[in-house]
């Protein structure tokens, strides 16, 4: 009976065909730039929410009618942020862990 292997692919972390998974050897250069790039998608996204949280905001003031509406969105848009926020600041840590093993 022929072993079938599952691969688990999480959202951002993917293993390519190609790479071997049990060799041991981890391009560190190769992390940090994935980390870079996880880190400024996750501050694009802090910013974007931010700003919709602050365009929600200005809603409410100018739409009486719909405010406790605007109101709510704003809370969900400033959650938002400060998660994106968050992510971005452990892929920082992530990065600056891969930079220290890559200069060994």
């Amino acid at each position: 009976m022929a072993e079938e292997h599952h691969h688990h692919h999480h959202l951002f972390h993917r293993h390519n065909d190609g790479e071997a998974e049990g060799s041991g050897e981890v391009d560190y250069e190769k992390e940090e730039k994935h980390h870079k790039h996880l880190e400024h998608l996750a501050e694009l996204g802090a910013i974007a929410a931010g700003a919709y949280a602050l365009h929600e905001r200005h809603r409410a003031k100018s739409d009486p009618e719909n405010a406790h509406a605007h109101r709510v969105k704003e809370e969900v848009a400033a959650v938002a942020a400060l998660g994106a926020a968050g992510f971005a600041f452990h892929e920082h840590h992530q990065r600056k862990d891969a930079k220290k093993h890559a200069q060994n």
